[in-house]
């Protein structure tokens, strides 16, 4: 499934919901079912900086494409980089580097997180996007 096709699904689930409350509720539920991340890369070189909470990412290549796993310290930050595992595991790190992340706004996610999650929000696509960039680089 393309990018854009997992984003139009993911905005179609969100607007099931009628509010705010039952959406979080669904992210924090993503959270639970978010893979863990291998112990080994729970360290100082994975740890997004910019969150408030503790995040860790790992980006691998597999095939062609990459795949993340992650973890945090907090419930609705595992929710939310769940989401975008979602979106862009599986995908090739060009599509990754270049992706257009339009339903972050279309669900209203970065407008009803407090200041410091959206910006860890932000620093979660930034890292995401730099996983892609650099391993299309090398795949190059």
């Amino acid at each position: 499934m393309s990018i854009k096709e997992i984003q139009e699904e993911i905005i179609a689930d969100f607007a099931f919901f009628s509010d705010w409350m039952e959406k979080y509720e669904y992210i924090i539920e993503l959270g639970k079912s978010l893979p863990l991340i291998n112990d080994t890369y729970k360290d100082e070189a994975h740890l997004i900086k910019g969150c408030q909470s503790r995040v860790w990412l790992h980006a691998e290549m597999d095939g062609d494409v990459v795949r993340f796993s992650a973890d945090s310290d907090a419930i609705i930050t595992r929710g939310i980089i769940a989401l975008l595992i979602r979106v862009l595991s599986g995908q090739p790190p060009e599509a990754i580097g270049q992706a257009d992340l339009y339903f972050i706004d279309r669900i209203g996610l970065k407008e009803h997180l407090s200041p410091t999650r959206a910006n860890g929000l932000v620093s979660m696509v930034k890292q995401m996007k730099l996983y892609g960039v650099a391993l299309a680089a090398i795949e190059k």
